[in-house]
């Protein structure tokens, strides 16, 4: 007669290999979605900053056009049109003039974070300058 062997149901275990897989692919995971974070903070701040200083930097000082003396923007103008965009975005800023037709704003955008808010760091943050000239255009970060 032949043997029937009897085999005990199989038991689920997780080796320690796997925990140690699992919890590194979650801290991965989570490290490259606050870095996003961080980088999408900086597209916003970039692009809030160079429309702010586009709106103040397009506020002409009329008179001054008007006797044929140079284009100059119009700089009480030029911060309310730049702080308004900034309001409108939503987002804190700061407005300067920097030259007769220039504008210079700067925007710090913050995003929460994920995984570093378990150690105690909340959010990442990034600040964009940007620069608008009523004749040349706009210059940002790296141009």
């Amino acid at each position: 007669m032949p043997r029937v062997a009897i085999h005990e149901p199989d038991r689920g275990s997780i080796t320690p290999y796997a925990l140690i897989f699992i919890t590194v692919l979650l801290l991965f995971v989570g490290l490259v979605v606050d870095v996003g974070n961080k980088l999408r903070a900086g597209w916003e701040a970039v692009g809030i900053a160079e429309e702010a200083a586009r709106a103040g930097a397009g506020q002409i000082d009329r008179a001054a056009a008007y006797r044929g003396d140079r284009l100059v923007i119009d700089r009480g103008a030029a911060l309310r049109a730049a702080q308004a965009h900034l309001s409108n975005s939503g987002r804190q800023g700061s407005v300067a003039i920097s030259g007769p037709t220039s504008v210079r704003v700067t925007v710090t955008v913050a995003k929460k974070t994920w995984l570093l808010s378990l150690v105690g760091l909340s959010s990442v943050s990034m600040t964009a300058h940007a620069d608008a000239d009523l004749v040349a255009g706009v210059e940002g970060p790296n141009r």
